[in-house]
């Protein structure tokens, strides 16, 4: 048993760990660095521990810092969230070296399933079905003309110890094979410290669907169904709902099954998610990979489920079974939920991330809405971390309510300060194939590719220009104006500047620019 809990991580994740652990009576501990010394996860917590410097190598992805951390507090568990350590079995192994509670899957289950050809072999010994793929041994023309010839094209090129959708190539002609292999060993190598690679068969027009598992110290490992993420930009999840609105019963058990069984056979312990491409056409699914660690979109599971997955993970490192956290009805899913992820981005030039001061920001605090956010007004946008903001999470009975009070959520929003991607969020409430589910997983690519609604657009500079010269109805000649946000809040962009710019406000020429953040591309 454990009464003081480390957070081994920052934003929303650590707010949302902290929030569990109250739940528990439990005393959480936030760690944070020298740019997040007044971040939001470090108020929420009891107690906070420096750690280093802004840089995550210097901080959050020092194993040494954060168990120094754990020391000085007094913790006896450590909970990595997502990110930065949350996957590393050298973290695990340490942790527990230390005599402390490793509130995540052991190091062996880790360590057996992080090369991707790894995990492929226990896949295929669990009898889940997984995409014909080939180790790439070397860049040699011979080599690759032949992984060409055994699996035919296109072809997906992706590093063995990665994830995230980080170092991943698309092949579509033997030509530009050896170019995909030369970019992704690059990222590999930068992201990852290894550059081995392999190939896939590419599932074209595929659905990416995870199966939510938990299982025990005591041999129990079970499902909590599934949930779908196709929604995505360069491999990057945008929007999630769950359940997946396109499998029938017989699929949904299939899949559900599959993901337990995977779990099963490499012995799992606490909160993870077995990942599946799903082929429309065939109505085939097909192993993926696994996340041994909580994932970002857990909450749509738990609205739709009443069950808290963080308080499990907390509750099975404390030794109790399954049985007894789920209770003796189990689990069953009601209604549907869908999850936006709020970025401080730009859509409209390329996503690229924004940093600076949130002068304001409102999260919406409407009925069956749920907001697991990590910023609030005062707090500062990082350009050494991921540039997630918040989740916004919407419940209805239907698909469609679901969506709707989502899109009613994503006008509530208001974020004054640095642009984000709500009005694109907001866009795909309503899009048409959105609201059919008719999409997959490089849907969002092709419809908007680098330009997808949001404040940075001709009609913006248009409307502000007009304002400053006092155009009718404006400011005189002269006056100051400043934008109070670089956008802010709900509307889609639809080329309207009055409805992409209603957060001005008209200055009488004596002051600052009043823009936050706007055209600082950090990398998260």
């Amino acid at each position: 048993m454990f009464q003081r809990v480390l957070i081994a991580n920052r934003g929303e994740i650590a707010v949302r760990v902290a929030r569990a652990c109250r739940v528990l009576g439990l005393t959480p501990i936030a760690v944070y660095s020298e740019a997040d010394a007044t971040a939001r996860h470090v108020r929420a917590a009891d107690l906070a521990v420096a750690i280093g410097a802004a840089p995550a190598a210097e901080s959050y992805l020092s194993i040494d810092r954060l168990l120094d951390a754990a020391r000085r507090s007094g913790a006896q568990a450590v909970h990595p969230g997502y990110g930065f350590l949350s996957e590393n079995k050298d973290f695990a192994d340490a942790v527990e070296a230390a005599g402390l509670t490793w509130i995540g899957p052991p190091a062996r289950c880790i360590a057996g399933i992080q090369s991707k050809t790894a995990a492929k072999a226990v896949a295929i010994a669990a009898g889940v079905p997984t995409a014909p793929a080939r180790a790439i041994e070397s860049a040699d023309p011979a080599h690759l003309a032949e992984i060409v010839q055994a699996l035919g094209l296109p072809l997906l090129v992706k590093p063995q110890d990665g994830g995230g959708g980080k170092g991943m190539e698309r092949v579509d002609r033997l030509d530009g094979f050896a170019g995909a292999v030369q970019a992704s060993a690059r990222i590999a190598r930068a992201s990852f410290a290894s550059d081995r690679l392999f190939a896939e068969r590419l599932v074209t027009a595929a659905r990416h669907i995870e199966v939510q598992v938990l299982g025990d110290r005591h041999g129990t490992v079970m499902h909590a169904f599934e949930r779908e993420c196709s929604l995505q930009r360069r491999h990057q999840k945008v929007m999630e709902e769950s359940p997946c609105p396109i499998l029938s019963p017989a699929e949904r058990a299939a899949i559900c099954a599959a993901g337990q069984a995977f779990a099963a056979q490499v012995g799992y312990v606490g909160a993870g998610t077995v990942e599946f491409l799903f082929d429309p056409a065939t109505r085939r699914h097909f192993f993926l990979e696994m996340n041994t660690r909580l994932q970002v979109e857990h909450p749509v599971t738990e609205t739709v489920l009443g069950f808290d997955l963080c308080v499990a993970q907390l509750r099975i490192a404390q030794g109790e079974r399954l049985t007894d956290i789920v209770g003796p009805e189990g689990l069953q899913p009601r209604g549907v939920a869908v999850e936006a992820r709020v970025y401080a981005e730009d859509p409209s030039q390329g996503y690229v991330p924004q940093v600076g001061t949130l002068a304001r920001v409102r999260w919406p605090d409407v009925p069956f809405v749920r907001v697991d956010a990590g910023f609030e007004s005062g707090d500062t946008v990082s350009m050494h971390y991921d540039p997630m903001l918040a989740k916004i999470i919407a419940w209805g009975r239907t698909r469609d309510e679901a969506l709707d009070r989502l899109r009613a959520a994503l006008a509530e929003t208001v974020v004054h300060g640095v642009t984000t991607n709500v009005p694109m969020l907001a866009a795909l409430c309503d899009h048409p194939n959105v609201r059919t589910s008719d999409l997959h997983t490089r849907w969002l690519d092709e419809v908007w590719g680098n330009s997808a609604p949001g404040a940075g657009n001709e009609a913006s500079e248009a409307a502000l220009l007009a304002l400053a010269v006092g155009g009718p109805g404006g400011p005189r000649q002269g006056a100051g104006v400043h934008q109070a946000t670089s956008e802010s809040s709900s509307a889609a962009t639809t080329g309207d500047p009055w409805t992409t710019l209603r957060d001005l406000r008209v200055g009488s020429g004596d002051g600052g620019s009043g823009h936050g953040g706007s055209g600082h591309g950090g990398s998260p």
